[in-house]
């Protein structure tokens, strides 16, 4: 297939000439995102490259713009923004253009622009999706829906490997600057640098335990300065320490950021380091799942949070502390992140776990019966059977993308409502609604031109730039 094919495939509403996109037909092309959206995800190799280029070009065309929130948070750090909202950073790992049209379709009904979306370096490895095909998924499901204005992509976690890195520095470094080159490309202009798995708590000092996380953060901060596209400042995110572990203290908070602000200043004297910091305040990654399969409660510390997060803006001038792990929280907690002003909320596993609770029974335990063949190594001795399916399930995603795709229509409308109705919930507990105004005071949507070498290219970067890590929350 060729590009112009596309042409009549889209019934006229674009116009293809030496690699060029125009959208001819805003309205009309609306009706033709969920078959490139599909195409994107399980076309052929050269298929699939085709559609994500075509969605970014007309996306882009359509005024779904990818951006940075950049500039957002930075007045938030300066006092220009109450920290009354938090942001929520939404990783739609399974059907995320399903999931993304409900995003979007709460988004205008609650004037709600204040949105990230995400894939953590892990999930692109396990849910079969590179930095092109998730942006595809989102920015076609905003033209679906008829949205239009800035659209934050996050590169969630691009967590430096600790086994790789202390046997391969520059190996496991050279793989993160790969994807972020490819992330960028893609139009991710959010990026959440991890080298916490790099703290090591043996140590003496606090300084010695955050000396690797501060210098390889910052060290990855100043590539993403080099590489961002022109006009675009993107928005960088440092981790303190790894989720489920002890909670962070204000002192390892100073301590990072002064070393951070010190290592990033050196490389890079007249450009501006990260926007926001992640902390551990109690959660853990998918929740705590209990021996019969259900959730522990978990006892979340809102004052340290809050304490955080004024230290990052008064002292640092950060837009906050964010808040990881917290997707399987009971929904009646979630309006406590804004009033103890977090800045950012990520969310995942809860997501997911909607589109396993209704599943057909079949395709569940074809689910499971794939996990116990390919990853029965990975279950602990102590793990229940409903513990090991609980934890390793998101690993069937990819293999079974396909399957899902083609879950009856039934099935689908049902787990879009679903989602739509816990989307509802969460925008209103975060406070987001009525954000498009004060988005849009700060946030420049420029379009950055959609590269056709970097998506139309025979192979795009290697596998091994994904790591083998599973953080994702």
């Amino acid at each position: 297939m060729s590009l112009q094919t596309w042409e009549t495939r889209l019934g006229g509403t674009v116009r293809i000439h030496n690699g060029e996109v125009t959208l001819l037909d805003p309205e009309g092309v609306r009706e033709h995102m969920p078959t490139l959206a599909r195409t994107a995800a399980l076309g052929s190799p050269r298929e699939k490259a085709e559609s994500q280029f075509l969605i970014r070009s007309i996306a882009q065309q359509y005024g779904a713009i990818p951006a940075s929130i950049h500039p957002l948070y930075r007045a938030r750090g300066r006092g220009d923004i109450p920290p009354t909202f938090t942001v929520p950073a939404m990783n739609l790992r399974a059907l995320p253009f399903l999931a993304a049209r409900q995003v979007f379709q709460v988004a205008m009904e609650s004037n709600a622009a204040a949105i990230i979306f995400e894939i953590a370096r892990s999930e692109m490895r396990y849910t079969q999706q590179r930095p092109g095909e998730y942006a595809a998924q989102i920015l076609a499901a905003a033209v679906a829906e008829g949205y239009r204005g800035p659209v934050f992509l996050q590169g969630d976690h691009f967590q430096v490997a600790a086994k790789v890195y202390q046997q391969d520095p520059n190996k496991e470094l050279t793989a993160l600057q790969n994807l972020i080159v490819e992330a960028l490309a893609a139009g991710f202009f959010q990026i959440d640098i991890d080298a916490s798995t790099l703290v090591d708590l043996d140590r003496k000092t606090i300084q010695e335990q955050q000396r690797d996380n501060v210098e390889v953060t910052a060290r990855l901060s100043a590539f993403v300065r080099q590489h961002q596209p022109e006009g675009i400042t993107v928005a960088l995110g440092g981790e303190i320490g790894e989720v489920g572990g002890y909670n962070t203290t204000v002192e390892e908070l100073r301590v990072f950021m002064d070393g951070y602000l010190e290592a990033f200043g050196r490389l890079m004297p007249q450009a501006e380091g990260i926007c926001k910091i992640s902390v551990q305040t109690g959660t853990a990654h998918g929740g705590v799942v209990l021996p019969d399969g259900t959730l522990a409660q978990v006892q979340v510390d809102f004052e340290r949070l809050r304490e955080l997060s004024r230290v990052a803006r008064e002292e640092y001038g950060l837009a906050g502390a964010v808040q990881h792990g917290a997707s399987t929280l009971p929904l009646d907690l979630f309006d406590k992140f804004p009033q103890h002003e977090a800045c950012e909320i990520h969310l995942a596993t809860q997501f997911m776990n909607v589109l396993f609770d209704h599943l057909p029974g079949e395709l569940r335990e074809e689910m499971y019966a794939y996990l116990e063949r390919h990853h029965a190594h990975e279950r602990k001795p102590e793990w229940t059977d409903a513990q090991f399916y609980y934890k390793l399930r998101k690993k069937a995603l990819g293999p079974f993308k396909a399957a899902l795709w083609n879950l009856p229509e039934s099935v689908l409308q049902e787990v879009a409502f679903v989602w739509k109705h816990h989307f509802r919930l969460l925008f209103s507990r975060l406070n987001i609604a009525d954000t498009r105004d004060v988005v849009n005071r700060y946030v420049t949507a420029q379009p950055v031109p959609a590269d056709p070498d970097f998506y139309l290219q025979a192979e795009g970067a290697q596998a091994d730039t994904l790591g083998d890590e599973t953080l994702a929350d």
